[in-house]
């Protein structure tokens, strides 16, 4: 099977030497995903707002790729603030409290810049 290269159209993604999403057979990789809007390139200052976006970018790079939220098995989140915890994973439940895909959330120092607050990158294999 060939691999398949998903973009936001971003140019950060050219520029970086990345995508946003790569199919390999029956697995689909999402890249660490910020919460940006990426059709106006704004950035909300709002963590809950970020996580919204970042879930809005990686619904639409897995349907691009055809696959669905549902295929999702893998979530790994970087925050910087572990006081935002909570208002992550009520967002997080919301979008995936019924797949229950392995994760893992970590504090991190810092992101690319310092106004991202949250990242976060998911695996999805496809379902037969």
């Amino acid at each position: 099977m060939t691999r398949k290269l998903i973009s936001t159209g971003s140019p950060f993604e050219k520029a970086a030497g990345y995508s946003r999403a790569v199919v390999d057979g029956d697995f689909c990789f999402v890249s660490g995903t910020t919460g940006y809007d990426y059709t106006t390139m704004i950035l909300p200052a709002d963590i809950t707002a970020q996580t919204q976006n970042c879930f809005k970018t990686i619904e639409a790079a897995l349907k691009e790729a055809g696959f669905a939220m549902a295929d999702i098995v893998r979530a790994i989140y970087y925050i910087t603030d572990a006081s935002d915890a909570d208002k992550v994973f009520a967002v997080t439940g919301a979008h995936l409290g019924e797949i229950r895909p392995a994760a893992t959330l970590l504090v991190v120092s810092g992101l690319y810049k310092p106004e991202m607050k949250i990242e976060i990158e998911v695996t999805a294999k496809r379902r037969s």
